[in-house]
């Protein structure tokens, strides 16, 4: 995959421990969590460089998460993750009041 578009992404339930946002306490509208593997060091055969996972929460809404693989340096795989998870993150708020529909990515 080209820099700034996700190697290859599926929605998945919340990794435990890893990305799971806690709930939403009183006049927080949206939770979110990243953790990865950007690199240099840390990859595993089955988490390679570039994995990155996600959750977010809202409140009265079901928790969604994603996994996806970012192409890059370090720099370049923290920023394509930043971006997924606040632009995610500002289309589930966005959405607040429309049906529940599976995270874009």
């Amino acid at each position: 995959a080209s820099p700034g578009a996700p190697a290859g992404g599926d929605a998945a339930p919340a990794p435990a421990g890893d990305a799971a946002p806690a709930p939403a306490p009183g006049g927080v509208v949206l939770a979110l969590s990243v953790t990865g593997i950007a690199g240099p060091g840390g990859a595993t055969e089955s988490k390679p460089l570039g994995t990155v996972c996600f959750g977010w929460a809202r409140p009265g809404r079901p928790t969604r998460s994603a996994t996806l693989r970012f192409a890059g340096d370090r720099g370049a795989v923290r920023l394509q993750a930043a971006l997924h998870a606040l632009r995610e993150g500002l289309r589930l708020v966005a959405a607040q009041d429309a049906p529940d529909a599976p995270p874009s990515g």
